[in-house]
């Protein structure tokens, strides 16, 4: 069976979960407490509920233990936030991913249990700023605290060498895991190879080795 998902809070972010789940072919349940929300929501979910999601009778009326994943999505009311997530947990669903609008609050949800908590506007921010940095940053993902991975089309310095001349292991701390060539993704890819017009590196190491890298290969 495909995995069912519920959303809770249908602000930008649980709205664009849940409708991208939906266009995925998943079956979602979307909830939220404004009437007028679920509504708009109700055209492009599996179901659409208005609920109270710190009301424990309320959830276990919806069966909501019985979803495999329950994204909590409520925006800027923390302690809504919290008690929901701490009611699910207690209630035995199984996975709980949580938005957090800072670090404090994402360490209040892990010490509840909340299985991944994610900061949707912090990392939008991480990504516009490596966006800023470099016309050439397609992408950035930050995988812990200390180390990420860039998707990083080749700059014009770059261009004719090879991952062996850049030696960008030795120079700037990073590795090179693969490479995207006419949407093809190479891996691992080779070192001898001089790069062409387009081609994406997909680069992973520190933070701080990742930005000296782009600033350096900046256009």
């Amino acid at each position: 069976m495909r995995k069912q998902f519920a959303v809770i809070g249908m602000g930008r972010f649980g709205s664009a979960v849940a409708k991208t789940l939906s266009q995925l072919g998943f079956e979602v349940l979307a909830i939220d407490q404004d009437e007028e929300t679920v509504q708009d929501v109700s055209a492009y979910v599996t179901h659409a509920v208005q609920a109270d999601s710190t009301d424990e009778e309320a959830m276990r009326a919806l069966g909501i233990r019985n979803f495999d994943v329950v994204v909590v999505a409520i925006g800027e009311d923390i302690q809504a936030s919290i008690l929901t997530t701490l009611i699910l947990k207690e209630m035995g669903v199984a996975t709980t991913i949580v938005k957090a609008v800072n670090d404090l609050h994402g360490k209040v949800l892990k010490k509840i249990g909340a299985d991944k908590i994610v900061y949707p506007e912090r990392d939008m921010g991480q990504r516009v700023a490596h966006h800023m940095i470099s016309s050439n940053i397609i992408d950035y993902i930050e995988l812990s605290a200390d180390y990420s991975i860039v998707e990083m089309r080749a700059s014009k310095e770059m261009l004719g060498k090879s991952l062996r001349e850049l030696d960008v292991r030795a120079k700037y701390g990073c590795n090179v895991i693969a490479i995207k060539h006419n949407e093809q993704m190479i891996i691992p890819p080779s070192a001898e190879a001089p790069l062409k017009q387009e081609d994406i590196l997909v680069i992973v190491g520190k933070n701080s080795s990742l930005q000296n890298f782009e600033v350096t290969f900046a256009e």
